[in-house]
């Protein structure tokens, strides 16, 4: 589906997205907040897929459920098609959530057990359409073709499916209202390697022929690699390197990106690659370091490090890191 040049290119503008949670305290004791996403920007274009990755923690699927206001952010602009959806009321938002939908990392606690398949991707139907009920049981039919089931199976309930069938009933759910932006979190990561394989092909034949947009959110370099066409790297809630996934993942220019990547495996036995293993743990969110939040950890800290948030600098075109150190790499 060729993109419409009188369009703006770039779908989604996400500036300075900032979530915090209160955490609980010792009574009279100062408030504290978990600092889950930290002042991140980026942008998605039209009918690309942006791959969301960094390790557990890291603020990936926080930023996610942010952007689709799952959860109220702390502050930040998300700009769909020119709108601030952060400055719209619940009702305002309403209309918006059509277009933008969400599928689930788990596929077992993401479906209502009591609803059948038929309730649960007529849900949002129901909504958002003014399709009558037989108009929507044929909608669901359709869709439950197009992600690989049978119309029959929309009377079961989601315990008579597989962890991949199910998965693709989320899918189907996300589908439903026509949707232009999905955020796909971890999608695959609780299936069997031949079942991903099998709803990674089914979400990039859907994205080519349905026109969609997905920022996906992984821990699999190989999946991402694989699907997606930007990589966004992020560490302790800020984004720590962006580019082309071509680009990020051949020539990587952040500390924290190549030690991702030296993590991977390879699937050829031949070939030898030297592992970069960082010392100690993930600071807590809670009480990050000062300044370059990865310096903790980070193998060519230096004093500088602790001074000041790096900004995110350019290395080449569209690839930008957030690193002070312009001598590395």
């Amino acid at each position: 589906m060729p993109l419409d040049e009188t369009q703006d290119p770039v779908l989604l503008r996400v500036r300075g997205l900032t979530k915090h949670f209160e955490t609980k305290r010792a009574w009279r004791g100062p408030k504290q907040y978990v600092k889950a996403v930290e002042d991140i920007s980026f942008d998605v274009k039209r009918r690309s897929i942006v791959g969301l990755v960094g390790e557990s923690g890291s603020g990936k699927t926080t930023a996610g459920r942010a952007l689709l206001r799952l959860i109220e952010p702390t502050a930040g602009k998300v700009e769909y098609e020119g709108t601030d959806l952060l400055g719209l009321s619940s009702a305002a938002m309403l209309p918006y959530r059509k277009h933008l939908q969400i599928i689930f990392q788990d596929p077992y606690s993401s479906l209502n057990p009591r609803m059948t398949v038929e309730e649960i991707i007529g849900e949002a139907l129901r909504t958002h359409s003014d399709l009558s009920k037989s108009g929507r049981r044929d909608r669901v039919a359709d869709l439950l073709t197009r992600v690989g089931l049978r119309a029959e199976q929309m009377s079961r309930y989601p315990h008579e499916f597989s962890g991949g069938q199910r998965q693709r009933i989320g899918i189907a759910r996300a589908l439903a209202v026509n949707p232009s932006f999905i955020v796909a979190d971890e999608s695959v990561s609780a299936l069997d390697v031949s079942v991903q394989a099998q709803v990674l092909n089914l979400l990039q034949d859907l994205q080519e022929e349905l026109g969609l947009t997905l920022l996906f959110i992984a821990h699999d370099l190989a999946v991402v690699d694989y699907l997606c066409d930007e990589v966004i790297v992020m560490y302790l809630g800020r984004i720590m390197e962006m580019g082309p996934t071509d680009t990020l993942l051949t020539n990587p220019r952040h500390p924290y990106t190549r030690a991702l990547l030296s993590a991977a495996p390879i699937p050829d036995p031949t070939l030898d690659r030297t592992r970069i293993l960082l010392k100690a743990d993930i600071p807590s969110p809670i009480n990050a370091p000062s300044g370059c939040v990865f310096r903790t950890r980070c193998p060519h800290a230096i004093a500088d490090c602790a001074v000041a948030v790096p900004p995110l600098t350019e290395v080449s075109p569209g690839h930008v890191k957030a690193c002070i150190r312009e001598d590395l790499f």
